[in-house]
C-alpha cells in the first residue's frame, strides 16, 4: 500500500515543476498506467466475473458476464478497489464491443479509460488548488476529468496500429464511488439503475443514464445535421440504426461510442453523459448492465431480482441468468446477446434478516 501511495505521491509531483506550470504529462500517464499495474499485481482489480469487498469504500461488488450466441464474448468490465490510492473510492466499468473486432476494442478501452481517467482526475485537481479556483466543485472536477479522458482515448485508440476499430467499437457506461458521492459516466446504450427505497421501505428503481439511441430526438437532430441517417430495417422493427449517408453500413443500434471511425463524421461521438449522486441512507445498491440484459428485463425486475438473491455474490450471475431466458422466452427465433452485469452494494455487509 505504501508504494502504491507513493506511486499517486509521484503522479502529482509529474503533473506540475518550477513556476507552477503544467508539464511532464506524458509522464503523469505513465505513473498512472503504473498505479494500475500495482493495483493488479496486489488484488485491487477485478477484470472477470467474481467479487470484490471493499473495506475502505464499504461495499461490495458482484460481476458476471455470459457470452450470447452471436460468436466471441464481446463484453468485458473492470472493477478497481482504492481508485487512485483512495481507501474510500472504487471505480466501477462496463463495456459493450461491436462489429468484429469489437472484443478488442471494448478491452483496449477497459485498459486505457481508467489509468487516463485518474490522470487527468489529478490533474485537475491540482490545477484547481493551483489557481485556487473555489468555483469548481468536486462534480466538476470529475466532469471535466472524463470529457478529457473520453477525448484521448478516442484518439488513442484510432491510433493504435494493432486495432482495426474503423468498423468496430465499444459502448462505455464507468462510475466512479467516493464515499457517500458518486459520478456517473455513459458512452452507449449500457443502463445504470439505482435501487432506492421509499418511505412506505418498499425498493424502487431510479434510472441514472440515458440509452443513446439513434432514435432519440437529440440524438437524431445531431446525426441528420451530420448527414447521417436513422431508420429501421424491414425484419426489425423499432430498432433504430445508424447509417452511413448512402449504403446500408454500419448499423449501429448506438449513437455514442469509441471507435467506429467510418461514422464519426456522420453523428457518433464518444462524449459521455456526466452525472453525479449523493448516496443516502435510502439508497441499496447500483445496477450497471449491457444492453443485452436491458433488452429483456425492466428496470423493476432488475431491481426486484438483486435484491432477492440470497447470496450477494451471486446477484450478478443472478441477473445474467434472468436475462438469458428473458431472451428465449421473449425473443424466440433471435440470436442471444452478451448479457453482463456489475451490482455494487453501498454496505459490506447484507442487512440481518429478522
Amino acid at each position: 500500500m505504501r508504494h502504491l501511495s507513493s506511486l499517486f505521491n509521484g503522479l502529482a509531483k509529474s503533473l506540475y515543476s518550477g513556476r507552477g506550470k503544467l508539464s511532464g504529462i506524458d509522464c503523469g500517464r505513465e505513473a498512472a498506467d503504473e498505479l494500475a499495474r500495482e493495483a493488479k499485481k496486489n488484488e485491487l482489480i477485478l477484470k472477470s466475473s467474481g467479487t470484490v469487498k471493499g473495506e475502505g469504500s464499504n461495499s461490495f461488488v458482484s460481476v458476471f458476464s455470459q457470452r450470447g450466441e452471436k460468436g466471441v464474448n464481446q463484453d468485458c468490465s473492470i472493477v478497481w478497489e482504492e481508485f487512485g490510492c483512495q481507501e474510500d473510492m472504487i471505480f466501477c466499468g462496463i463495456f459493450d464491443g461491436h462489429g468484429s473486432w469489437g472484443h478488442y476494442v471494448a478491452k483496449a478501452v477497459q485498459k486505457s479509460l481508467p489509468p487516463c481517467l485518474l490522470c487527468n482526475w489529478q490533474e485537475a485537481l491540482a490545477l484547481a488548488a493551483l489557481v485556487a479556483d473555489k468555483k469548481l466543485c468536486q462534480f466538476d472536477i470529475w466532469k471535466q476529468s472524463y470529457l478529457r479522458t473520453c477525448t484521448t482515448v478516442d484518439k488513442e485508440l484510432e491510433q493504435h496500429r494493432r486495432l482495426d476499430s474503423f468498423h468496430s467499437g465499444t459502448t462505455a457506461l464507468t462510475i466512479v464511488k467516493q464515499g457517500e458521492f458518486m459520478v456517473i459516466a455513459n458512452v452507449g446504450d449500457s443502463r445504470a439503475v439505482l435501487a432506492t427505497t421509499l418511505e412506505d421501505g418498499s425498493l424502487v428503481p431510479l434510472q441514472l443514464t440515458v440509452d443513446f439511441k439513434p432514435n432519440l430526438p437529440q440524438e437524431a437532430e445531431r446525426i441528420t445535421q451530420c448527414n447521417g441517417r436513422v431508420f429501421c430495417l424491414h425484419d426489425e422493427p423499432g430498432v433504430h440504426r445508424l447509417w452511413l449517408p448512402n449504403g446500408e453500413t454500419p448499423g449501429l443500434a448506438m449513437s455514442r461510442a469509441f471507435g467506429d471511425y467510418c461514422v464519426k463524421d456522420f453523428g457518433l461521438i464518444s462524449v459521455p453523459e456526466v452525472t453525479q449522486r449523493r448516496i443516502t441512507n435510502r439508497d441499496r445498491f447500483i445496477v450497471l448492465a449491457t444492453d443485452g440484459v436491458w433488452d429483456v428485463v425492466s428496470n423493476q425486475e432488475a431491481v426486484q431480482i438483486v435484491s432477492s438473491t440470497k447470496e450477494r455474490g451471486k446477484s450478478a450471475k443472478r441477473l445474467v441468468e434472468c436475462a438469458v431466458r428473458a431472451w428465449k422466452r421473449k425473443r424466440r427465433g433471435i440470436a442471444i446477446d452478451d448479457c453482463s452485469a456489475i451490482c455494487l452494494f453501498f454496505d459490506s455487509s447484507p442487512p440481518s434478516l429478522c
